[in-house]
């Protein structure tokens, strides 16, 4: 019709994030925040050797790292509307999309690399830095995958799925998958959705890296992200494979969660 305006997808999400801050039922019950599993101090095997694995992700080498515990599991929908209504940061991408009462349990998606900071610090957290991330995925032992060296199966993780994204239909709520946690009890950390981690990504790091709490390149043009989603084929679920995206992508394959 003249003189009509077209309804961006972003005043929907606006429009719906507006709703959320007013909504007294929703402030008066607050989502317990994430708990989390402890690290231990010590070495562990980072990376790997042979044509297994690509050239980012050599050589094998052995950082030590301080104790520290990360979430159980990734960040949930219901988690990250509680940081919208008491921060105001701009929506996620496909947050029109979201309905609590069904996708609450669901890990936040269409976040960009600095929206995962915000809201990790905000909770008195930070990012994993992608030696904590893999340690807590992979253990002590060098195993392929969190559960160990078999590779993926639809009861182990979520993965390879062809559909076009919904919350509804591609992702699992975060608390699935007990049988695919890892050594140090964390869930989900292969499959579902990528994870962002707080390093810069460097091509031949792995060759310069500290031995000692490493924390990436001082600066880059992408960061790194680890675990693959619930669109990739079980060799990106890897505990050592390496990923990276421009720090503002936002997509329907990238969530995140915390440590500290």
């Amino acid at each position: 019709m003249p003189g009509e305006r077209l309804v961006s997808v972003y005043e929907i999400a606006d429009a719906q994030l507006d709703r959320l801050r007013k909504s007294k039922d929703a402030v008066a019950v607050p989502v317990p925040d994430t708990p989390m599993v402890a690290v231990t101090e010590g070495e562990f095997v980072m990376g790997a050797d042979g044509t297994q694995a690509l050239e980012d992700e050599r050589p094998a080498h052995r950082p030590w790292l301080a104790a520290f515990s990360i979430d159980v599991h990734e960040v949930t929908t219901a988690h990250y509307a509680e940081f919208l209504k008491a921060s105001g940061r701009p929506a996620p991408w496909q947050w029109e999309t979201v309905e609590l009462s069904r996708h609450g349990d669901r890990p936040v998606i269409g976040v960009d690399w600095a929206d995962a900071d915000a809201y990790c610090r905000w909770r008195g957290k930070r990012l994993p830095t992608e030696a904590e991330w893999e340690k807590a995925a992979r253990g002590t032992d060098g195993r392929l995958y969190p559960w160990g060296n078999q590779g993926p199966v639809p009861d182990l993780a979520n993965f390879a799925l062809g559909a076009r994204f919904s919350y509804s239909q591609v992702l699992m709520p975060v608390h699935s998958y007990e049988r695919g946690k890892s050594p140090f009890g964390a869930l989900q950390m292969a499959g579902n959705v990528y994870e962002w981690v707080q390093d810069w990504y460097g091509a031949n790091y792995y060759e310069l890296s500290s031995d000692r709490n490493p924390t990436g390149p001082d600066q880059g043009q992408f960061k790194v992200l680890r675990g693959g989603s619930w669109s990739d084929l079980p060799k990106y679920l890897l505990t050592y494979g390496r990923f990276k995206l421009p720090p503002e992508t936002r997509n329907s394959y990238t969530g995140f969660r915390c440590a500290k």
